[in-house]
């Protein structure tokens, strides 16, 4: 009898401790289970952040043209250093707008480009000037009011990027151009030696304005 409900009360504790462990590996097992998919939701998501293009990314907006190799590299004259000055002044410290500014300059039209908010420029680069007969040049270097007027009919209202470039803009001088292309390639009508204008440097930045270097000198229609 002794025997027998010894033998009992062993059975009842071996089985009573069966059932324990059978539950604390069930729940280890569900932990383990639930910490393992935590993690490969959490790595999951981890990969996806990374692989998501970032926001805000902007295009280009560094100068263009096969006519930008004759900014200088560095100093105030450089694409860098023309930034901090307004545009009469950045276009001074670069030579290879020299002509224009000599033109500027006879026109008392530098403080006025200084001062001037946002604004767009086509400036027309030293061969273009070169490319006027030497008489016709000296002439309306002579006369500022003509001067003034061609110079003034080169400066549009408002910094244009250059996929706002194409189209017809009103002038400084109350008149309007038509500018055609895009990309990095553009042209305009209507220059004084009758040759179609392209823009060889574009999308230059100074303080107060975009500049597009081109080839050619504009006229006005009443130039």
């Amino acid at each position: 009898m002794k025997s027998t409900l010894t033998r009992g009360v062993m059975l009842a504790a071996a089985s009573t401790l069966a059932l324990t462990l059978g539950a604390c590996g069930s729940d280890d097992s569900s932990d383990s289970a639930s910490d393992s998919g935590s993690a490969s939701s959490s790595s999951s998501s981890s990969s996806m952040e990374t692989s998501s293009p970032s926001s805000g990314a902007s295009m280009s907006e560094e100068p263009f043209g096969a006519g930008c190799s004759a900014v200088p590299a560095d100093g105030e004259g450089s694409f860098t250093g023309m930034t901090d000055d307004p545009v009469a002044t950045a276009a001074s410290n670069n030579p290879a707008l020299s002509t224009l500014v000599s033109a500027v300059t006879a026109a008392n039209l530098g403080d006025t480009l200084n001062s001037a908010q946002d604004i767009t420029v086509l400036a027309p680069a030293n061969p273009a000037f070169e490319a006027v007969p030497a008489d016709a040049l000296n002439a309306v270097l002579a006369d500022v009011p003509q001067l003034t007027t061609i110079l003034t009919h080169h400066v549009i209202e408002g910094r244009l990027t250059p996929e706002e470039l194409a189209g017809t803009h009103t002038t400084l001088n109350g008149d309007e151009v038509t500018i055609e292309g895009s990309g990095e390639e553009f042209t305009v009508d209507g220059t004084i030696t009758q040759t179609q204008a392209s823009v060889i440097c574009g999308n230059v930045q100074t303080a107060n304005a975009t500049v597009y270097i081109i080839d050619q000198v504009l006229a006005p229609a009443a130039a």
